[in-house]
């Protein structure tokens, strides 16, 4: 369905302010809505892109610009240069991604939005499963998610809300297996409802066609899983 897109500013709770990009159903008000959590290069094009994606199946959708404490509004990064976007990865903090994350999930709910989950690549796949802790998700999940297999992080499978979907690349030079395996086991252990899937031959960032790592089978087979998983979850309205 076609679907109409804007630029919005956020006020968080910490006193800053955040611009989000915003795509919805130009025909309709849906009571259905999704987050959408950045790579490290900012809401790009391919950001936008999977944004739009998610709201040509009826959702309202919006992607805050995490790195906006440290980065100008807008800022994207170039893949082939992540010395450049570094200190603004590193400038980020949980409790700055969690007060993010819950103002844009209180302006969905400001828009009539009554289940709201949420999906993120790589560094917004770990923010995914962190706040996934902290707010009543319906559904989250996690592309690539690097650090969810650390201690910190495992720790946080204990309080896992919504229902979590989480995809890996198995040729992940980033993401050894035994952090997969150690975030499976965490999260059996905790009893929490989830689905793990590793993709053999994909590599880190496989669902991004701007990069070298995309690996076009990978990507539409964990497009479906995901839409599936949105559909099943979101719609029990």
């Amino acid at each position: 369905m076609p679907v109409k897109t804007q630029k919005i500013q956020l006020k968080v709770s910490d006193g800053t302010e955040m611009q989000a990009y915003v795509s919805k159903p130009a025909e309709l008000q849906p009571i259905v809505g999704i987050i959408v959590f950045q790579e490290a290069f900012g809401v790009n094009a391919h950001i936008r892109a999977v944004t739009d994606r998610l709201a040509e199946h009826g959702y309202v959708c919006v992607a805050p610009e995490l790195f906006h404490r440290s980065a100008p509004p807008g800022f994207e990064g170039a893949y082939d240069n992540f010395p450049a976007i570094a200190p603004h990865f590193k400038a980020l903090s949980d409790a700055g991604t969690e007060a993010d994350a819950k103002a844009a999930f209180e302006w969905l709910q400001s828009q009539g939005v009554t289940h709201i989950g949420c999906v993120g690549f790589c560094m917004g796949g770990r923010v995914s499963y962190l706040t996934n802790s902290t707010l009543p998700y319906k559904a989250a999940v996690s592309y690539y998610g690097g650090g969810i297999g650390m201690p910190d992080y495992l720790a946080k499978a204990k309080d896992q809300k919504g229902p979590l979907l989480l995809h890996w690349g198995g040729a992940d030079q980033h993401i050894p297996p035994d952090q997969i395996r150690a975030a499976e086991d965490a999260l059996r252990s905790a009893k929490k409802n989830f689905i793990n899937v590793v993709y053999s031959q994909a590599d880190h960032g496989f669902n991004c066609d701007a990069r070298p790592s995309y690996n076009a089978e990978a990507a539409e087979q964990a497009w479906v899983l995901t839409h599936a998983f949105f559909k099943l979850h979101l719609s029990k309205v």
